[in-house]
């Protein structure tokens, strides 16, 4: 039976992973009833209306993306939590498929069709579409700057769109100057110009929402000398990477998130400080609570072991500290 397909029909259903709709063979009366003869010999299954998955075994992961995005027509494309899983931005797949179509392009779903366990899919209508939209990647989908910036517009919060950010240019999957860019691309932007803000922090090596609270809660507001931030070393034949180095007064502060937690972790930093205590450099190191919680306790710390080595400069006080910290 699957000679009867045409070599384009089997060459479009190799290259969507053994997912077809029906909208994508309707030209061809020979493969439509290919299409019909297969399904009703249980040898094709019906995914979503009009979405079939050329095997009977349980879709992939990939195949089911396939399915939604096609189930919206020739011009959707994957967007915003799924194109973020196909792109690396995000680490877990979410529980429904995200898809972005023509604002013109009007879809009902029926209710049997998400009744068998399939993935709901979500609608995102744009009127961009043309030019969000990858011009080569597959499944379709959103360019990366355009779903990181489709991510920020639904964070709960301002962290979790800064994590969006600084995540996918961590990562080296996008750069601050392409968001920037996509970002003026945009009549209408939730958060503009914080996510601007922090573009530029990011540029200047600020990786996670931790060492953002640092730089905004502790260093800017007291006047601490500016670090090199993500400073590479070199120790044996290994780079490590030094959150906050003060090089001119060898003194690194260190910022541990949640992993630092996990013991095969704490001793990898405690290896490392004694490493640089053996270069001259001393190493403090904070956690969430200290820098959201006792910034001003924490900038008169650093301030004391940079005075001792040197520094001249003047602490400063913030709306927090009240009458200062010496």
């Amino acid at each position: 039976m699957v000679a009867r397909l045409s070599s384009e029909c089997r060459e479009l259903i190799d290259q969507q992973r053994g997912i077809v709709a029906r909208w994508q063979i309707s030209a061809c009366a020979s493969d439509r009833y290919a299409a019909d003869g297969l399904l009703r010999q249980g040898r094709w299954q019906a995914l979503y209306r009009g979405v079939y998955a050329t095997y009977t075994g349980r879709p992939s992961r990939t195949g089911m993306l396939w399915a939604g995005v096609r189930r919206c027509g020739p011009e959707a494309a994957l967007s915003h939590f799924s194109a973020a899983e196909l792109d690396r931005i995000a680490d877990e797949p979410s529980d429904a498929i995200h898809v972005r179509i023509p604002e013109t392009v009007r879809i009902r779903f029926s209710r049997s069709e998400f009744s068998g366990g399939l993935p709901r899919i979500f609608l995102h209508r744009s009127s961009r579409i043309t030019s969000a939209r990858h011009p080569a990647r597959t499944p379709p989908r959103t360019r990366v700057e355009e779903t990181v910036l489709d991510l920020t517009d639904v964070a709960r919060s301002f962290d979790t769109a800064f994590s969006w950010l600084s995540t996918a240019c961590g990562r080296r999957l996008v750069t601050p100057d392409q968001l920037r860019t996509a970002a003026r691309s945009r009549a209408r932007m939730r958060w503009r110009g914080d996510v601007l803000e922090a573009l530029d922090e990011i540029v200047e090596g600020v990786l996670s929402n931790l060492e953002r609270h640092f730089l905004r809660n502790v260093e800017r507001p007291h006047g601490l000398p500016r670090p090199r931030r993500q400073a590479r070393r070199r120790r044996g034949s290994r780079s490590m990477y030094l959150d906050n180095a003060y090089e001119q007064f060898g003194l690194d502060v260190e910022l541990d998130g949640l992993a630092s937690h996990q013991a095969e972790t704490r001793w990898q930093d405690i290896h490392r400080d004694n490493y640089l205590a053996g270069t001259g450099t001393i190493t403090l190191r904070y956690n969430w609570a200290d820098v959201t919680r006792r910034p001003c306790q924490v900038a008169a710390e650093i301030a004391l072991v940079l005075r001792s080595r040197g520094w001249t400069g003047t602490l400063r006080a913030c709306p927090q500290c009240g009458q200062g910290v010496s």
